[in-house]
This record gives structure tokens, C-alpha cells and sequence, in this order.
């Protein structure tokens, strides 16, 4: 369990604060609209409406004490910077940052960000390779060289073992987990035979994927 320092609870924001509260991690939220913190309040431990680029009041937060701090800030971006930038000063230990485009993640990294998210751009991604082709049923880039896909059993495979079929071999792609009735399986082994229906989540080169799977 990590203790997380949130600001920003747009929509953006409100779905982090969601999501870490399924996690069970302690989340202090902070927004200057009232009706934004009592929207989060259900879903996070501690929650304060106050102005993240004011140094009194981030000081009384007690940053140090924060394992990350996200600035999830989307429609003022001045406001984003300054709150990056006094978060480092303030001397948090990891500060996790939104940007829109990559000028503003030149700037943010400049200022305090040890890391970006492009909030827009990752999902843009991820929609136009999930939808452009007919098999791929979810997709995760691990960098710019690699992903992971999870796709049906190839009707060729159906009845091979992933022995018999030696995808590692040939293609260089790990098969990591095998999806039967919705429900994943990861102790994978070369014994497991495939069948036509259930899906696989596989790792590889994106070359390699494309050329295995006519992606």
C-alpha cells in the first residue's frame, strides 16, 4: 500500500482516485472546486480544496510524506507547471505529471515531472490499434519495440500444444497466459494444448506480432 498525493480531480483525476481506492492505497486528494473534492471523498482516504501552486498551503500537506504524487491537472496548464515545479522544491520523492502534447512534457520534465502521462495520446493509441484490426482484443505497449496483445487461438493452432506449435522459437513471442471462459491462466507451460475460442495474451517484438499474427 502506497501513500499517493492526487491533485487535480477532473474527470481524469476522479477515474485515478477510483481506481487507486480498488488498490487499496491511501490517497490524499486535492482540488480548488468544492464540488470536485466531495465528488472524490467516497473513493479516496483524506480530501482538501485549496490552490496547488501556493506554497503555504502545499507545504501543510507535508509532500515528504507522499511515495508519489500525481499532478493530474488538465485544462490550466500554468497551473500544472508551477505545481510540478513547487512539488520537486517541496521535496517529493516521485512526481508523476499530465501532459497533453510533448512541448508541455519538455517543460514538466524541466520543472520537477520524473515521469509523463499523456492521457489523450495513450488512449488514441491504444484505440486505433484495437480497432483496426479484427482480432486484436486488448493492447498494452511495454516501449516503442515491444507490446503485449491478447488475441484469439488462431484457428491452426486449435487442437497443438504450445510445444508443438513453438511460437518462441519461430517468432520469438512469449505466450504469457491463456484466457478460458474469461478467466486467466498464467502458469503457462509447453504441455498446455490450445483450442479455438480462448484467447492468449502474448509478448514479443511488434515486428514479430505483426508478422505471427497479420497484425
Amino acid at each position: 500500500m502506497k501513500s499517493i498525493l492526487l491533485i487535480g480531480l477532473g474527470r481524469f483525476g476522479k477515474h485515478i482516485a477510483m481506481h487507486l481506492n480498488q488498490l487499496h492505497h491511501q490517497v490524499m486528494a486535492v482540488d480548488h472546486t468544492e464540488e470536485r473534492v466531495e465528488a472524490a471523498l467516497p473513493f479516496v482516504t483524506n480530501a482538501q480544496i485549496g490552490d496547488s501552486t501556493n506554497f503555504d498551503f502545499m507545504e501543510s500537506l507535508g509532500i515528504r510524506n507522499f511515495d508519489v504524487c500525481i499532478v493530474a491537472i488538465g485544462n490550466n496548464f500554468q497551473s500544472s507547471l508551477e505545481t510540478t515545479s513547487l512539488l520537486k522544491e517541496l521535496g517529493a520523492k516521485l512526481v508523476v505529471s499530465r501532459a497533453a502534447r510533448d512541448v508541455q512534457a519538455k517543460f514538466l520534465l524541466r520543472n520537477g515531472a520524473d515521469e509523463i502521462v499523456y492521457p489523450e495520446k495513450q488512449l488514441a493509441k491504444w484505440t486505433a490499434i484495437r480497432y483496426s484490426a479484427d482480432h486484436i482484443l486488448d493492447y498494452m505497449e511495454l516501449d516503442p519495440e515491444h507490446a503485449m496483445f491478447e488475441i484469439p487461438v488462431p484457428g491452426g493452432w486449435d487442437g497443438q500444444t504450445i510445444g508443438q506449435i513453438d511460437i518462441r522459437k519461430k517468432f520469438n513471442i512469449n505466450i504469457m497466459g491463456i484466457k478460458k471462459m474469461g478467466k486467466l491462466e498464467l502458469s503457462v507451460s509447453p504441455d498446455i494444448m490450445l483450442r479455438a475460442g480462448e484467447t492468449m495474451l502474448v509478448l514479443g517484438r511488434n515486428k514479430d506480432l505483426q508478422k505471427c499474427f497479420r497484425i
